[in-house]
């Protein structure tokens, strides 16, 4: 059965995707440019966001940041990241890529034991073991799916429709969702809750930045989401495009 989160994203995915299909301004020269045809609905679905980033999430992450010390709120951020390592591992085997995977695996074995369910690191600090994120966008971008027009999701933010599946797909395989204990739906909510919290907290700072120096928030962001997703998908390597001819 797939859990209460896959149902929470794929409603999201849905959402996205029937509003950027029932945009019926066609699309400028720029928006085919910027490979943002929906622009319009984006920019309303952005707006919607914004609102719920005011009114909820800005206070309490602003209250997390003074409650809770530095140290607390980087346990909390090791606890949620090795959460997510056995679904890195197979998103490493998907792409082939069997180092990561290696490096994946005994950094979730090291921090899961030693480091006391993952509240702490010591894979890091005492292994030198690197840490890396997976998704089944990148996984699907490896196998060579397009990434179709840019689509803001409610609530998610910046995706795509290969990356919006991916976020679908990894939602219904996440193997934290079959764990069977009490209360299943409390652990899930839980967990996405203090996620959505540390995720926000994490980019705080560096988000404030960029909407104060911004003139176009919305592009910016934008323009961001393709820039690091490229990355990730290339594992930080450099394009072959972009390296020069001896």
């Amino acid at each position: 059965m797939i859990g209460f989160r896959a149902k929470i994203a794929a409603v999201a995915v849905l959402c996205g995707l029937v509003l950027g299909g029932c945009a019926t301004t066609p699309p400028t020269p720029d928006m085919i440019a910027n490979n943002d045809p929906y622009e319009p609905t984006n920019r309303e679905v952005f707006a919607f966001n914004m609102m719920w980033d005011r009114t909820f999430l800005v206070p309490t992450v602003t209250m997390y940041r003074e409650m809770v010390p530095e140290g607390g709120r980087q346990a909390f951020h090791n606890f949620l990241t090795n959460l997510t390592l056995p679904s890195t591992f197979v998103g490493d085997m998907l792409q082939g890529e069997v180092k990561r995977g290696g490096q994946t695996a005994g950094r979730f074995l090291i921090n899961t034991t030693i480091g006391l369910g993952g509240f702490f690191d010591p894979a890091t600090t005492h292994f030198e073991i690197p840490g890396h994120g997976e998704d089944y966008g990148q996984t699907f971008a490896v196998w060579g799916a397009k990434e179709g027009p840019f689509v803001m999701l409610p609530l998610f933010g910046p995706s795509n429709p290969r990356d919006a599946t991916g976020l679908a797909v990894g939602a219904a395989l996440d193997p934290t969702n079959f764990i069977r204990i009490k209360q299943h739906i409390w652990w899930i909510g839980a967990r996405q809750y203090f996620t959505l919290l540390d995720l926000r907290s994490q980019t705080f700072d560096a988000l404030q930045g960029i909407q104060r120096n911004s003139v176009d928030y919305y592009a910016s962001l934008r323009g961001l989401y393709r820039q690091i997703r490229n990355n990730e998908i290339r594992n930080g390597r450099q394009e072959k495009a972009d390296l020069p001819d001896f």
